[in-house]
């Protein structure tokens, strides 16, 4: 068979992850800084083989979806169903009217798939109509019976671990779905047993051991763990930013507008705060200033909000492959007070990083009437930032 030239993919996220403990369904929680569902769907999403990602949701938790992947390119969600079948099901209807060739089924608690055994998934079922990527057993198997007595020990040679995305011809995984719910037939564990039980021949092929399955809170422990051993470069970066005062009747500080008895003269909205913090992550980035990348002699930059400046700031830090670990900001003025505008800043900071506001702090001191800041001439600010990247024999993270 050809390799196909129109691949499909279905994003099963219907259940609830019961085992995997409090905090609401597990493919919503984050790990890594990052939700469960956006790692598993962004390779997809971004792999130039799959033309069309289709989620399939329960309808609860659409509000969640929609936050969650709100970057990615998809199709519209479709319904879930009371299993895993019936929701892959219901995935595989909703793809029909496009017609792919080859559809990949792949578990939304699998946030660790890449884009290599994506393309390894698209070549087998190329060749085969049917294929799992599998892993080797490493442990000895006991078949245990319901007394608990061992009745047998299968040959290891001969087993695998089947993991996700499996790969299929679409119109026979179809057919066969479709044939299964003729049939009341609703209690396959993945779609290689409803495929065999269809008759098809289900081929392997080379599968992934990071591809880990999130089941369990220790899961959860385990792989938070693992990302963290690979963000090994830990650097701090500080920000100082001042503005004065001219005319107006409000101030931007920290993305938060302040109503004041002047404003602030900027080329930009001169919110100090967020300029300081941008400084910080360059700087720990080692990556220049807020000057250097927004030139005040650019009339692009003339009046624009700094929330901008910041979000590119941290994607920066993003593309690098690392996190931000803490963002700290201190205003130095007079006026206005800060401290009953604190948690509204911390929250706008953390809306404009998509941190979590514990991760952010804002404080506010004044200069003891010393000083431009003391003579209430303008506003100053300072700001660290701590990242964690991935570490390599330069240092570097690219």
């Amino acid at each position: 068979m050809p390799r196909p030239e129109r691949t499909a993919a279905i994003l099963v996220a219907a259940g609830r992850g019961l085992r995997a403990g409090s905090g609401g369904p597990k493919q919503y929680r984050s790990i890594g800084g990052k939700t469960v569902i956006f790692r598993a769907m962004e390779p997809f999403c971004r792999h130039p083989d799959v033309f069309a990602v289709q989620p399939v949701l329960n309808p609860d938790d659409t509000a969640m979806f929609n936050d969650a992947v709100s970057a990615l390119r998809h199709e519209p969600p479709a319904n879930g169903g009371a299993t895993r079948q019936a929701s892959v099901h219901a995935g595989l209807e909703a793809l029909a009217s496009q017609k792919p060739d080859v559809v990949l089924i792949h578990d939304a608690a699998r946030p660790f798939v890449t884009a290599a055994l994506i393309s390894r998934a698209i070549d087998a079922a190329g060749r085969t109509g049917a294929a799992v990527p599998a892993i080797p057993v490493t442990d000895t198997i006991k078949l245990v019976g319901e007394t608990g007595n061992v009745e047998a020990t299968p040959e290891r040679a001969r087993l695998r671990i089947a993991q996700t995305p499996q790969a299929f011809r679409f119109d026979a995984i179809l057919d066969a779905h479709r044939r299964a719910a003729r049939e009341g037939r609703s209690d396959f564990t993945d779609d290689a047993a409803l495929a065999e039980w269809a008759g098809l021949t289900v081929a392997t092929f080379e599968g992934d051991p990071a591809n880990m399955k999130l089941t369990t809170p220790e899961d959860f422990v385990r792989e938070e763990a693992r990302l963290a051993a690979q963000l090994g470069d830990i650097r701090t970066g500080t920000g100082y930013d001042v503005h004065a005062f001219g005319d107006g009747d409000h101030l931007m500080i920290c993305g938060v507008r302040v109503p004041h008895t002047k404003g602030f003269l900027a080329h930009s909205d001169g919110d100090v705060g967020l300029h300081a913090l941008v400084d910080a992550i360059l700087g720990a980035l080692a990556d220049g200033d807020i000057g250097s990348h927004f030139p005040p002699s650019d009339p692009q930059w003339k009046g624009a909000a700094s929330d901008r400046f910041l979000k590119y700031a941290v994607d920066r830090v993003t593309a690098r492959g690392g996190r931000i670990a803490n963002l700290e900001v201190t205003l130095i003025c007079e006026r206005p007070k800060i401290g009953p505008l604190r948690d509204t800043m911390r929250a706008r900071i953390a809306d404009i990083t998509g941190l979590n506001i514990s991760r952010i702090a804002v404080k506010a001191t004044t200069s003891e009437r010393l000083g431009f800041t003391g003579r209430e001439e303008g506003i100053a600010a300072t700001a660290s930032a701590t990242i964690r990247l991935p570490w390599d024999a330069k240092g570097w993270s690219d």
